[in-house]
């Protein structure tokens, strides 16, 4: 064999080496890095946060605590305890609960010159679970009026009745999107007026095969209607993995996407923000569409296990895909 020879030999054996490895050993994408949330002041802690503009230009926040926790705000920046819903308490809950007073995921909405409230009550790790209903004029402690149960799950259901949001579309249609682990994100139409189930229709509309997968939050953004969920671990403290999914639609009732064109409900999912850094498990988003664009608001993990609420704003990309800047 002449050298001329042997080094071509060499090569093709290296370049034949070498795709062999790929073939086996893909490169891993890049690790996706994101920015740190918006720098709160005042009290801050909260789990499950959801938030609502008040006609003052002030908000309202709701979010997982005995009763349901409130905070307020003047200015999304410095907040402040304002109290519970339902400073006495919610007895019509105990069933779901066990008797404990923690209310969980609550949703708010401000329409027709009241303040919508969605929450939940069960005990975790099961689905015997509820969600229920109050109003407000106000959205002060102790103004709430209790409209009672909107819908509910048990052991033979293949759903979880928690984590509630409402989506109100162009043409008034009101949409209840909830859900945890089971089957995964489900959508049922209510009635305006009373905000009670309009019919019996129930569609599962993001699911993982049983696996992690709650707190949906439908938003309208241009043409499409964007559905954000928690993937993974919550309530671990440091140690969760929580993170925050979308997909997206041209209806409010899907089907929805992913980027890569996957259905939600096989397990679809496009992630806009994880883990980094000293911000843990970040999840159970909401969206509010403020004076400064469009904004994202969740709960994550500080490394002393604390839940804290985070505030990112968002941007869409020339395809317009959300992304937390």
């Amino acid at each position: 064999m002449t050298k001329r020879s042997g080094l071509a030999a060499l090569l093709v054996i290296a370049l034949v080496a070498g795709c062999a490895a790929k073939d086996e050993d893909p490169a891993p994408e890049p690790t996706p890095t994101y920015p740190a949330p918006i720098e709160l002041d005042g009290v801050f802690l909260a789990h499950d946060p959801a938030i609502v503009k008040r006609p003052d230009k002030t908000y309202l926040v709701a979010y997982t605590g005995n009763n349901v926790a409130l905070k307020k705000s003047k200015d999304r920046i410095t907040y402040e305890e304002a109290g519970a819903a339902f400073p006495d308490g919610a007895p019509w809950t105990s069933k779901y609960t066990k008797g404990s007073p923690s209310l969980w995921a609550p949703d708010l909405t401000y329409r027709d010159g009241k303040y919508w409230l969605f929450y939940s009550a069960s005990t975790f790790g099961s689905n015997n679970s509820a969600i229920f209903l109050a109003t407000s004029t106000t959205g002060e402690p102790g103004s709430w009026k209790n409209l009672g149960l909107v819908l509910e799950s048990q052991s033979s259901d293949n759903f979880n009745a928690i984590d509630p949001n409402l989506f109100v579309d162009g043409t008034g249609r009101w949409w209840l999107t909830f859900g945890s682990f089971w089957s995964g994100i489900q959508e049922v139409e209510l009635d305006p007026k009373t905000g009670k189930r309009l019919d019996t229709t129930m569609r599962n509309i993001a699911g993982r095969g049983g696996g992690a997968i709650e707190a949906p939050f439908l938003f309208q953004h241009g043409t499409y209607y964007y559905l954000y969920v928690a993937f993974d671990k919550c309530c671990e403290g440091a140690s969760s993995t929580y993170r925050v999914m979308v997909g997206r639609s041209t209806s409010p009732t899907g089907p929805f996407v992913d980027r890569k064109g996957t259905d939600m409900a096989a397990g679809g999912g496009t992630e806009i923000l994880a883990g980094h850094g000293s911000i843990h498990g970040p999840g159970h988003p909401a969206v509010l569409a403020d004076d400064d664009g469009d904004v994202l608001v969740y709960h994550y993990y500080a490394d002393n296990n604390a839940a804290v609420m985070g505030i990112n704003l968002l941007g869409y990309d020339a395809e317009g895909w959300p992304y937390v800047r």
